[in-house]
């Protein structure tokens, strides 16, 4: 059982390099085309193409989950659910908290939340593919701590 426990944590953590990585090479490069709307907003929908990088994703965690059913993994549903609970902790901190795709976490205002924000920001200063900065979500560096 503490196995699996660990496993779940270490997918969890390892999604954030997943997160920078695919951010910088994947968004960041051959797929800018799905990534660009986020950056600039030339849409009237509430829905981005950059949101199918969620499905994507989402598609990988339940097949973790049907290879933990079908026992052909025994840990399939740690590494599931750790992706999932990845993609929800970047949903509540990405989508909800710094963009306020809907309405909530708006008063949330101690160091890591501004830290998050500042690093954010200043991804998002770069409106064009090339010349970006912080692409990862929850560890944020060092200097955006600062005041």
């Amino acid at each position: 059982m503490w196995i699996h426990i660990v496993v779940f944590f270490l997918t969890f953590f390892f999604m954030e390099f997943m997160a920078w990585f695919s951010h910088k090479y994947i968004m960041h490069g051959f797929l800018w085309v799905l990534h660009a709307d986020h950056h600039k907003k030339d849409h009237d929908s509430w829905f981005e193409r950059n949101d199918m990088f969620f499905i994507f994703y989402a598609v990988i965690s339940i097949g973790f989950f049907l290879l933990w059913q079908y026992d052909v993994l025994n840990i399939g549903l740690a590494i599931g659910l750790g992706i999932f609970a990845y993609g929800a902790a970047y949903f509540m901190v990405h989508d909800i908290f710094i963009h306020q795709r809907f309405k909530i976490f708006r008063n949330a205002n101690n160091r890591y939340a501004r830290a998050v924000r500042r690093a954010h920001k200043m991804h998002h200063k770069h409106l064009g593919k090339h010349d970006g900065e912080c692409f990862g979500m929850l560890i944020v560096p060092f200097k955006y701590f600062k005041k």
